[in-house]
């Protein structure tokens, strides 16, 4: 007299397992993720800054040039015929030592076009201009 369990024994369709157990590699990953975390040397961002030191001997001289929307320059306010005239007082400027050379501060219109201003910029690289600051970006700095 024996029982019959005809429904957990049947053969007929029986498929193997086919999913992938998945545990086992995501553990593995999630362990090298942290050795390379943690042996990863510390990223300084820094910049060394002397602080203190003696005050300037002299104010630094500074000329600003400005480019109108159409191209048109101008030499601490007063107009250039041309890019010439330009160019010979950068290069006033650029012949003088470098510790004793004044500021050059580009003024460009914001409608200016940005080949004109980088067409200055690179005039006054050219004739040895070392210290140039382009003034207006001031908008967009928080």
């Amino acid at each position: 007299m024996g029982m019959q369990l005809t429904g957990l024994t049947s053969t007929a369709g029986a498929e193997p397992l086919m999913d992938l157990n998945t545990t086992p590699l995501i553990d593995v990953m999630l362990v090298l993720l942290v050795m390379l975390i943690v042996t990863l040397p510390m990223q300084l961002h820094s910049v060394s800054l002397t602080i203190g030191g003696e005050p300037p001997d002299r104010v630094p001289v500074v000329h600003r040039v400005g480019i109108d929307f159409d191209g048109a320059l101008s030499w601490d306010g007063q107009p250039l015929a041309n890019s010439d005239a330009l160019e010979a007082r950068l290069r006033d400027i650029g012949t003088g030592p470098a510790a004793t050379q004044p500021q050059v501060q580009i003024q460009p219109n914001r409608l200016v076009d940005y080949g004109r201003v980088a067409h200055v910029m690179a005039t006054a690289q050219r004739s040895g201009v070392v210290n140039m600051g382009v003034l207006g970006n001031e908008a967009f700095v928080k």
